[in-house]
């Protein structure tokens, strides 16, 4: 009887969920990290070729970012609804192989709008007062990448069943393999190595889009190949369709796309302002956003581990593991962030140095001062994009994407461009903007997270049934 109460024991069931947080979730940042080293593979060989394709790439690749949303979103509502299912037990293996269909699905349809806009990335920038030189070169960029759109939004379904059976580990290989490969392609391709001519920032967009096909290709293989994956036959009668579980995912996933879209269009939005400054403005904020875009990955990956571990104890209507999920996630992420902003502002201008050429020193050293600013919201970062991963694990998703809309665009950019313009601050003042979004978004996400991880307010959820 001792030993029962000892292992049903509040310290106890914490620590379990420590553990199990931390087995889901470091390989999930890992592989995070991976899809962020494409990037930032790229950025390195660009920078080495100027500003003038390093600052097109990035404000092409805002553009792509910007059209990701939607399949972000409607991956990680498919990733909820994955968790919740095996979290059910009964079943889960018809529900999950359906819900993994349909998610396939409800990507399509959107796919020729989204490429169609990537195409036009040149008069896009022009109309945003974007130059010339910079406009056609990120339409190259944006014109070989698009076609690593659906293979990314592939690798992405994938993970997160995988994730939902907590089993992150095959997406993190097949990742790794990836950034081999980017590498290769982008010394190939960019730099002209390998006796291939340099096609600048074209060779780097079709660098980035054959590596997300060949992630794709791989994961698939694996869970095909796979002895305890194959049972679930995901491509097995492929074609049927379930309109009610669709209507779901996407009825779940467009707050997500809603909120990712307004986080990721508060910082091309920046980057578009950025180029009312110059190139070298916009380039430093390149290499600041790629670093601190590489430092969010870690929480990111704590919110997907979030989503699964909250989403299985919703799902077994378990409320007290519904909240020890939720905030051990919280908990662990700041502590992550907190690392990553002692890093920032230790040693700023040496990390932007390795990205740019030893003669931009102007450009290095206001890289510098924007680490310095990203440093100052590391925590805020981490802890709202977490608190998002548990609240999607209850399926929670309107709330935070008002919070996200007033956060950045209500605060955020008002406070930057005040700041960056009235104030004469310039790009750090942006940067300070942002900071200040991030900051809100955190509170609002933390107080919802709050409201709604209690035993009675997740068993009303659970006995509703219906999505939010």
């Amino acid at each position: 009887m001792h030993t029962d109460r000892k292992k049903n024991s509040p310290r106890q069931g914490w620590g379990r969920e420590l553990r199990a947080t931390l087995a889901l979730a470091w390989p999930l940042a890992l592989t995070n990290l991976s899809q962020i080293a494409l990037v930032l593979t790229d950025t390195f060989f660009l920078g080495q070729l100027g500003e003038v394709p390093l600052a097109a790439a990035t404000l092409g690749g805002n553009l792509y970012f910007i059209a990701m949303a939607l399949p972000f979103g409607l991956g990680f509502a498919a990733s909820a609804m994955l968790a919740q299912e095996r979290g059910r037990v009964a079943g889960h293996v018809r529900e999950m192989r359906r819900t993994v269909r349909q998610a396939s699905w409800a990507m399509l349809p959107t796919f020729a709008v989204l490429a169609l806009a990537l195409w036009h990335t040149g008069p896009i920038l022009r109309a945003t007062g974007q130059e010339p030189e910079l406009a056609a070169a990120a339409e190259l960029y944006n014109r070989a990448l698009l076609w690593g759109m659906l293979p990314f939004y592939g690798f992405l379904l994938l993970r997160g069943f995988l994730a939902a059976l907590e089993r992150p580990a095959p997406a993190l290989w097949v990742a790794a393999g990836g950034i081999g490969l980017n590498a290769a392609l982008d010394y190939a391709l960019v730099a002209g190595g390998l006796g291939f001519p340099s096609l600048g920032t074209l060779g780097a967009g079709m660098a980035s889009a054959l590596s997300n096909l060949g992630m794709f290709l791989a994961l698939a293989l694996w869970v095909r190949l796979d002895h305890r994956l194959r049972r679930f036959r995901l491509a097995g009668r492929f074609w049927r369709t379930d309109p009610q579980r669709m209507r779901e995912i996407i009825v779940l996933g467009l707050p997500i796309a809603g909120s990712m879209l307004l986080e990721i269009g508060i910082f091309s939005a920046t980057a578009l302002v950025m180029g009312w400054f110059g190139s070298s403005a916009v380039a430093a904020h390149a290499v600041a956003l790629q670093v601190a875009g590489a430092c969010f990955m870690v929480p990111m990956g704590i919110g997907q581990a979030a989503t699964a571990r909250v989403g299985l104890a919703a799902g077994a209507a378990d409320g007290e593991a519904v909240r020890r999920a939720g905030w051990t996630a919280i908990g662990l992420s700041a502590g992550c962030m907190a690392v990553t902003a002692t890093l920032l502002l230790a040693a700023p201008e040496s990390i932007a140095a390795l990205f740019l050429a030893p003669e931009l020193v102007a450009t290095r050293e206001l890289a510098g001062t924007l680490l310095m600013v990203a440093g100052l919201f590391q925590l805020a970062d981490g802890v709202q994009a977490v608190a998002a991963g548990a609240l999607r694990g209850l399926r929670d998703t309107r709330l935070p994407m008002l919070f996200a809309a007033l956060g950045y665009w209500g605060l955020g950019l008002p406070i930057g461009l005040g700041l960056g313009f009235e104030a004469g601050l310039g790009p750090r003042g942006i940067w300070i903007g942002l900071a200040c979004g991030l900051g809100s978004v955190a509170v609002l996400m933390t107080l919802r997270w709050a409201a709604l991880a209690n035993p009675n307010a997740i068993a009303l959820r659970e006995a509703q049934v219906s999505p939010n």
